[in-house]
């Protein structure tokens, strides 16, 4: 229960699975690997397939649990990465294209010209 609880599914704890929202299964997904006991959550697009406001819901759970655990997180919804990510890695047909802090990577030019072309121009 404690695990349901910390990603906001207390309330729906006798649900089957089977049950649940798209979003309350991604949470499902991530009180699971709570349960575990883990010393690092890896996360591979927890956001996927998720609609506005469950993704908001799943950030503020993640921003919780950002202080009690290192999380690596894999994601394409940029609004989820720059609420979460303290650093950010941004990749470019899989080589790494820049590292560095949310501002930092919002601001860099390459990053700019590979995602937005010439959009910034």
């Amino acid at each position: 229960m404690a695990a349901l609880t910390e990603a906001g599914l207390a309330n729906r704890a006798g649900m089957l699975a089977g049950h649940l929202s798209h979003g309350e299964k991604r949470a499902l997904e991530l009180s699971i690997a709570l349960a575990m006991q883990p010393k690092l959550l890896l996360l591979d697009e927890p956001m996927a397939g998720v609609g506005r406001e469950e993704s908001h819901r799943l950030i503020a759970v993640l921003s919780r649990l950002k202080g009690r655990f290192p999380i690596l997180l894999v994601e394409h919804d940029m609004t989820a990465v720059f609420a979460l990510a303290d650093r950010i890695s941004v990749l470019l047909y899989g080589e790494i294209l820049v590292t560095g802090t949310p501002d930092a990577v919002r601001n860099d030019p390459k990053v700019k010209q590979a995602y937005l072309g010439d959009e910034m121009e």
